[in-house]
């Protein structure tokens, strides 16, 4: 019997259209070789253009789905999306604690592409409190740095952020003007990494998802922190580049962009 894969524990809410959320986070794993496992923090109802609705799980729930699993196999890393309510991020913040050697990737989802809201006002605090403490990474894009950190320049934000007790921050530049999204790293000694990317025609419907995941996924298989983020935005922009239209809104990333390239198997 083969050795099997690194496993990574997923807190998202699932998204019906299989662009972002839980669903992403699957498919990305996947095709990195991990195995994903899931605790879905709240339902929604969306599709390629917006969220139309969403219900959260009542923490304890989310608090059993995350024990049963952890009792039962070894985690290598947790990745953390949309969680649904200030309650929700108080017990993931509990299971945290109890388990301080496993790395965590901090995805903020404040809001879908659209606009539509992803988090309560309390929240955003919550996260701050709660979460920032316990993560190895925090990935806000540019807007949601800004609204977490209450600064308008990045690298401001940046550091607002590792006070608040994230151990690393990357920030990424989708939402900035420019020819090419430049995303940065930071640590508590300033810029880790800077990488730049040319921007890509369309909007993509889960491409934070896609960049989160991927980093907690290289993060389980053994890259050092700042080789995982420049191996996983590579990644993604690939996804992004050979995204498809499954319906009308925004365009879905190709996690499985590799099985497509000619001469694969």
């Amino acid at each position: 019997m083969s050795s099997p894969p690194p496993s990574v524990l997923v807190f998202a809410a699932s998204d019906p259209s299989g662009g972002a959320g839980a669903q992403a986070d699957l498919l990305t794993l996947a095709s990195l070789g991990c195995h994903p496992l899931t605790v879905l923090t709240a339902l929604t109802v969306q599709d390629t253009h917006g969220v139309e609705a969403m219900r959260p799980i009542e923490a304890s729930l989310v608090a059993r789905q995350a024990r049963c699993l952890l009792a039962d196999l070894p985690v290598a890393a947790f990745k953390l999306g949309v969680l649904g309510s200030a309650e929700n991020i108080a017990v993931i913040a509990a299971i945290l604690a109890e388990h301080p050697d496993i790395p965590v990737v901090l995805d903020p989802v404040l809001a879908s592409g659209r606009g539509d809201a992803l988090a309560s006002e309390s929240m955003p605090e919550a996260l701050l409190r709660e979460l920032l403490p316990r993560s190895t990474l925090v990935t806000p894009n540019s807007l949601e740095a800004r609204r977490l950190a209450g600064e308008d320049a990045l690298a401001c934000c940046a550091r607002r952020l590792l006070e608040r007790g994230a151990r690393y921050v990357l920030i990424t530049g989708a939402h900035e003007e420019g020819s090419e999204v430049v995303n940065t790293l930071y640590a508590g000694a300033g810029v880790v990494r800077e990488d730049r990317w040319p921007r890509l025609a369309g909007s993509h419907h889960g491409s934070g998802c896609t960049l989160a995941s991927a980093i907690a996924a290289l993060l389980a298989r053994g890259l050092a922190l700042p080789d995982a983020v420049r191996e996983a935005e590579d990644y993604t922009w690939h996804a992004l580049a050979a995204g498809f239209a499954a319906g009308g809104g925004q365009l879905i990333p190709d996690r499985f962009f590799r099985l497509r390239e000619p001469g694969a198997s």
